[in-house]
């Protein structure tokens, strides 16, 4: 057997199937790219769902790293240390607001961010207790939490998971009408992703965002922006909501705060918003740890530059002209493109993603399938144009015919 034969079949028989990934085992990376165990290099056009948005092996972000391994790594919210303080008020400058709640995955900061809701409804708006309801869109993903997958319209994620969570109205995604319908005196919250990711990369309509917070800024309601795929630099701006110059009560952060080295997330709001907490309320043995803290404060850094969002706006321009260049060639329905964030569905008469997919493997590019017919692409942030031309070469000849 290969190395590679040998490490999938050991992923087979000893990891839970809860993935079903390509047939590639990635050993070491640097960059946009990345190398298997058996020495073959393959262009990563998914940076790990946007984790990876600054590159792998990043060296300001391993150098923050290393430098804090060497100094403490974790010491619990029990004390203070003292990348917490400096962590806290950076992302809060970063967005605009006041207040930083630290946890670790993204699902966890959605969590919060249902919880920090849901406490603002009764000590803050005098929803009854008990009845606090939020509203989401349709082919939503938040995380995969028995509350988030409770309001999931994925049959996928949320098959055999009940009884589930009440609490949560869901409308069509882009329906402003559907939104205000649904808006009552016991709405707490709307929890929207500026751009649907693993849904496809859906854009909403133009305005839509605008209207949202215009809708629940009249009904004092919270607009609860999820960007954790779409923010820090992905689609051309420091937050995809900026697009629409939006914003909005609640930012919930994560997977690019993180740098790919390290899992960090955030809930950032105002103080009357993230004031509710007490002392016990809410809490994570490893959010806020030194390492997180250390780590996020250099991707913050790396921010106030506007380089990357630059970049992603250059580049994503060109992105989205080459596919749609190929999309008049009938091999592609559709092209959704913000940044360097697209997302295309393949013509049937090509395969499915799947297949799409496993064919740009063998040529050395690597992307994500979803939903049967669509890729997702996302490559990190420092792509040169060069490799992604490279990359969309290789999608041309698999999709030739």
């Amino acid at each position: 057997m290969t190395a590679t034969e040998r490490s999938i079949a050991a992923a087979e028989a000893h990891g839970a199937h809860n993935y079903h990934p390509l047939p590639v085992v990635v050993a070491t990376a640097e960059g946009a790219w990345m190398t298997d165990v058996e020495g073959r290099r393959y262009l990563d056009m998914l940076a790990g769902y946007s984790a990876l948005n600054f590159g792998h092996g990043n060296r300001r972000l391993l150098d923050a790293a290393k430098a804090q391994l060497e100094r403490v790594t974790l010491t619990s919210r029990a004390f203070h240390h003292d990348r917490y303080g400096e962590f806290c008020t950076e992302l809060a400058a970063l967005c605009g607001k006041d207040m930083v709640l630290p946890m670790n995955t993204g699902a966890e900061a959605i969590e919060t961010a249902v919880k920090t809701a849901r406490k603002w409804g009764y000590r803050v708006k005098g929803v009854p207790d008990g009845h606090a309801k939020i509203i989401v869109a349709a082919n939503n993903f938040h995380g995969r939490t028995t509350t988030i997958v409770s309001f999931s319209t994925d049959p996928e994620a949320r098959a055999d998971h009940g009884p589930y969570t009440p609490g949560f109205e869901t409308v069509p995604y882009g329906d402003l009408a559907a939104l205000e319908g649904a808006i009552d005196a016991h709405t707490v919250a709307v929890l929207l992703e500026p751009i649907q990711g693993e849904a496809g990369v859906l854009i909403p309509p133009s305005g839509y965002l605008a209207g949202v917070r215009r809708l629940t800024t009249e009904r004092n309601v919270l607009f609860i922006a999820d960007e954790i795929q779409s923010a820090l630099g992905r689609t051309g701006r420091t937050f995809a909501c900026d697009h629409e110059d939006v914003v909005p009560d609640m930012y919930v952060l994560g997977k690019a705060l993180g740098g790919g080295v390290v899992p960090v997330s955030a809930v950032v709001a105002s103080a009357e918003v993230l004031g509710v907490h007490r002392p016990g309320e809410h809490g994570s043995t490893f959010g806020g740890n030194p390492l997180a803290c250390a780590v996020a404060l250099e991707v913050i850094a790396l921010l106030k530059t506007g380089e990357f969002q630059e970049r992603a706006t250059r580049l994503g321009e060109h992105l989205h002209h080459e596919l749609n260049v190929l999309a008049g060639t009938g091999a592609i329905d559709a092209v959704r493109c913000r940044g360097l964030w697209a997302g295309i569905d393949i013509a049937p008469s090509r395969g499915t993603a799947r297949e799409v997919s496993e064919r740009l493997m063998e040529r050395g590019v690597l992307v994500k399938d979803t939903h049967g017919a669509t890729i997702r692409i996302a490559p990190p942030l420092v792509i040169s144009k060069e490799d992604l031309d490279w990359g969309l070469e290789q999608l041309r000849a698999v999709l030739a015919g």
